[in-house]
């Protein structure tokens, strides 16, 4: 009998925002990815990683505006110290772009243009937030306030971090400009919206299948159980990010572009590598789409992004895995309590497969969130990394040098050297 044909797979995991570092929160999702790209690679399928920077939005505007320089620069140079980062840790990407590409560009035009042909885009005029010391059009992440359904404090416009609600900023209690502190003022403007209620019964089929995990289906029904609202998508300029087609000063909402980014950053690793596109994004190919991503995401990837999908005439994921969030000795990353750890601070410290070794150690299949106890870490590396591994390959080495006159193995046929097999052991110092 023949062996079966190897799997053709197209991963990502969520795209870091080009307003910051990288923390140990990404490289949560970033190692759990490439471990799980890893091992299909090793059962012989053909697996493909790709991410991008999510370049988009009010925050990078702000940001170089302070620092004086151009939203692209400052993408340009905070995306190569992602890259830079996310390599010293060993994730493997096939592909790592940007939401501000000409790729990404073609493809919300193309996307929106299906979804607004197919009658799924809505426009009506709505009472925004303004700031009236900026002068702009608060987005939803610059308006803090009280939750109104859990009534916790100090929470953003767009969603609640403590129960997971979604609304509308203005129904934020005591809302105030997290830009000025100044109190926001209302403003009528035309907004764009996505008909995401006419896609309630593609989507409870959605979530009575297997493609998302149980905790994440249960928390997505009590959206499409209170019944589901219009989705807006577009945001007044001044906005960095591409302008909707037709309509002068009107911009794709962030959360729009940023899982669109996916195609994109799939596309340019075709066109540079001329690797088959449509087989993996059109119906009918025999390929597999994933995404891992954090819970707090799983609104935008498990409600909006399949039904956009769905409108568009393009797959829908194969499977969405979740992970919870990252805690530092129980706590939520703090920068006033010394637990919010960037990515390159660690490395100044540590080497970055202890960190793979503790997170492949921690996490499960659930969206539990996991918790990176620092004495924890300490007693597993030196327990099992240093104290198990170490010596195995410490009493390996006895026995190579008393019976194998130090060689691993026969050498490999036609490598001449003895490829990655064959290995000598100098003295005391094990070298490779």
């Amino acid at each position: 009998m023949s062996a079966p044909a190897p799997r053709k797979i197209l991963v990502t995991s969520a795209l870091p925002y080009a307003n910051g570092s990288l923390h140990l929160g990404h490289l949560l999702e970033q190692v759990q990815t490439d471990i799980w790209v890893r091992f299909q690679k090793s059962r012989g399928h053909h697996c493909l990683y790709v991410c991008a920077d999510d370049a988009h939005g009010t925050a990078i505007m702000l940001t170089a505006e302070k620092l004086g320089i151009t939203p692209e620069e400052q993408i340009a140079a905070v995306q190569q110290e992602h890259m830079r980062d996310s390599a010293r840790f060993l994730i493997g990407f096939d592909n790592y772009h940007t939401t501000h590409s000409e790729e990404n560009r073609i493809w919300c035009e193309a996307i929106y243009k299906r979804l607004k042909d197919n009658n799924h885009i809505a426009s009506r005029p709505i009472t925004q937030a303004y700031d009236p010391e900026k002068q702009l059009f608060l987005a939803d992440r610059f308006i803090k306030g009280t939750c109104p359904r859990c009534k916790t404090a100090d929470q953003y416009g767009d969603n609640c971090e403590a129960c997971g609600a979604t609304y509308s900023p203005m129904d934020l209690i005591d809302p105030v400009s997290a830009i000025s502190g100044a109190k926001p003022i209302e403003k009528d403007s035309i907004h764009f919206f996505f008909k995401l209620p006419e896609f309630a019964a593609m989507l409870q089929e959605w979530l009575a299948s297997d493609t998302l995990q149980p905790q994440v289906a249960n928390k997505l029904r009590e959206w499409t159980d209170a019944g589901l609202q219009e989705w807006d998508i577009s945001r007044d300029a001044p906005y960095f990010g591409f302008e909707i087609p037709g309509e002068p000063g009107k911009y794709f909402y962030v959360w729009l572009d940023a899982p669109i980014g996916y195609i994109a950053s799939f596309q340019n690793y075709c066109d540079r590598t001329g690797h088959p596109f449509d087989e993996y994004w059109q119906h009918g190919g025999a390929t597999e789409l994933y995404h891992f991503i954090g819970k707090d995401i799983i609104n935008f990837h498990g409600l909006f992004w399949p039904a956009m999908l769905h409108s568009a005439n393009l797959r829908a994921p194969t499977a969405i895995y979740a992970h919870g969030f990252l805690t530092v000795n129980g706590t939520k990353m703090s920068k006033s309590r010394g637990t919010f750890i960037k990515a390159s601070t660690y490395l100044e410290h540590l080497d970055a497969q202890y960190l793979r070794y503790y997170f492949a150690a921690k996490l499960s299949s659930s969206v539990d969130d996991i918790d990176l106890n620092l004495e924890d870490f300490v007693q597993r590396v030196n327990a099992d990394v240093v104290g198990k591994v170490v010596n195995i390959a410490s009493r390996c080495a006895g026995f190579l040098r008393n019976g194998f006159d130090n060689t691993l193995s026969e050498p490999l046929r036609g490598t001449g050297d003895g490829g990655l097999l064959h290995r000598r052991w100098r003295g005391d110092r094990r070298s490779v």
